[in-house]
Order: structure tokens, then sequence, then C-alpha cells
């Protein structure tokens, strides 16, 4: 038996996506007159990271799209798993434009360049900080709220793209107090730090999701606790399993009873479970499999896998 819930529709969220292209569109804008004002290679190193938070959003946009297609012929389960595609390929590239980074700053450190209209080119800088800072909230919120790791990818490199900021401002302008040029490149060096750091834990968390990590421990303890509620010594329940899969959740378990019970008072009591469940997980697929207590066949299949005779 299964219940598969109603959250293919999700085409509307492909309007964060774009409110995340025309950030960066935006920021990088102005983080590219920064630049060309001031000659930082730490503006630069800014400006380098939002271009990849465009290729994101627009691998977010392709990605999303693909997962609000029902499920077909070949793909039964639906397309949800292209989510963890497009935040693997997100946190890959952020780590290239940390790598892009490194090689711009590293010639400055032999060879500092003064900066010139700081004031002005961090004034800029300020104002595309300010559009990542909104439209991360505005996307993390969302991502949160319709369980899409896509979005709460994007939204995370932006705020790694908001911080980087921060710290490129501060040290610019204590380039320009100090007149120290090499900290310039010193501080492109941290953002690409903290950029990969950011980049290795987008890409970790993509790989989990494809490898059908099961649900996080407090999801599966309610499942355990309501099942546990129709345990008793002639109705036992094993096999469970959990997964998560984009937005959806999938669980299935075997209820094992009486042997002289008809199909539909098991199939009353498996529909009675599976509510109680999908009432407390919303978007969860339950799968069960009703089995006679007394059968020693009953258990022998609690691994994913049946043994051999």
């Amino acid at each position: 038996m299964q219940n598969t819930p109603d959250i293919t529709n999700r085409k509307f969220l492909t309007r964060f996506a774009w409110v995340s292209i025309g950030a960066a569109v935006l920021t990088i804008l102005l983080k590219t007159i920064a630049y060309l004002l001031t000659g930082s290679v730490g503006l630069l190193s800014d400006a380098l990271e939002s271009l990849v938070n465009l290729v994101g959003a627009l691998m977010a946009l392709a990605m999303l799209t693909v997962a609000a297609r029902p499920a077909d012929e070949d793909h039964e389960y639906g397309h949800s798993k292209a989510e963890y595609f497009s935040s693997g390929v997100e946190g890959t590239l952020i780590v290239i434009a940390a790598i892009s980074i490194i090689v711009t700053a590293a010639p400055r450190l032999w060879n500092p360049q003064p900066l010139e209209q700081v004031g002005l080119g961090l004034a800029v800088s300020v104002g595309a900080s300010v559009v990542n800072l909104l439209a991360a909230f505005f996307i993390l919120r969302a991502g949160k709220k319709y369980k899409s790791i896509t979005l709460e990818a994007n939204a995370h490199h932006l705020m790694t793209d908001v911080w980087t900021s921060v710290g490129v401002i501060a040290g610019v302008g204590l380039v320009a107090l100090t007149g120290w040029q090499r900290l310039d490149p010193i501080v492109a060096f941290i953002v690409a730090a903290n950029i990969i750091w950011s980049g290795g834990r987008i890409v970790r968390d993509s790989v989990l999701g494809l490898m059908d990590t099961a649900l996080p421990n407090e999801e599966r303890e309610v499942i355990i606790k309501i099942l546990d509620k129709y345990k008793k010594d002639d109705i036992q329940y094993h096999a469970l399993r959990t997964r998560q899969s984009g937005a959806r959740r999938f669980t299935s378990f075997h209820i094992l009873v009486p042997d002289s019970w008809t199909v539909l008072q098991g199939h009353q009591l498996l529909e009675k479970i599976e509510a109680e469940i999908r009432n407390a997980l919303p978007d969860i697929t339950v799968f069960t499999h009703l089995e006679p207590l007394n059968d020693p066949t009953s258990w022998d299949d609690t691994k994913l896998d049946r043994p051999k005779n």
C-alpha cells in the first residue's frame, strides 16, 4: 500500500531562482564598478564570486524546472533528485571561484598596487552586499518552507557572498587607513578559504542526498513512536526504512498481524497507521507490507535483500 502526497506542483519555486539571477546580475555590475574604481584585488575576488552566483542561479533555475516535472514511465518516483545536482554543481563552482581568487591575488603579494577612490568603491560594494543580503533571506525562507535543497544551497551561497563582502570591505578599508598594500591580497586569500569551506559543505549535502540518506533522527523517532502505539503481542513491525529525496520523504515497514485476520482487517490497520504518519510528517510517502505473524518467512525479509534459499 502507498500514498503519494501532492507535492509535485513545484514550478512556482522557479520564481525564487529568478530573484537570485536578478540579484546576481545587479551585484556583478556593482562589484565590477567598485573594482574598477579602486583597483582592489579583494573587490575583484568579490565580483568573481558573484559571477559564480549567477551561474549557480541559472543552474538552480534549470534543475528546479526539471524537479517540478511529474512522474513518468522512466522516472516513476518523480524528478525531485534533480535538485541535488544543482546544489552539487553550485558547491563545485564555489570552490572553482575560490581557486580563481587565489590565482588572481597571489601576484599582488609580490607586487602590491595602490588603491584609488576607496570611499566611493566601498560605498558601491556595500550597496551590492545589501542586495545579496535581502535576496538570501528571501530565498532561504522559501527553501526551508518548501524543503528545497536547491534554494537553500543558493541562499547559503548568497550569504557566503555577503560575509565575503564584509571581509573585503573591512580589509580594503584597513588598506586605505594603514597604507599596507599587501593586506589587500591577504584579505582575498581569507575570502577564498571561507568560500572553499562553504562550497565543500554544499557538495557534501548534495552527495548525502544522492546516497538516499535516512530522515533525521527526530523524524524517524516520530514514525517509531506511532508504530509502537500499535505494537502488541499479536501485532508487530519490522524492516523500518526511511530516506530523503529532494522535497520528498519516504518510509517503508512491514506490519505482522495474526494469521486469522482477514485482508480487510489488515488493510484497515495499515490505513490507520499510514494516516497518523502522514498527519505527523506532511509530504511523506508511506509504503507498507502486511505479513502473517506466525509464518517463519515473514521474519526472513527484515534486511534489504531477502536471504537466498
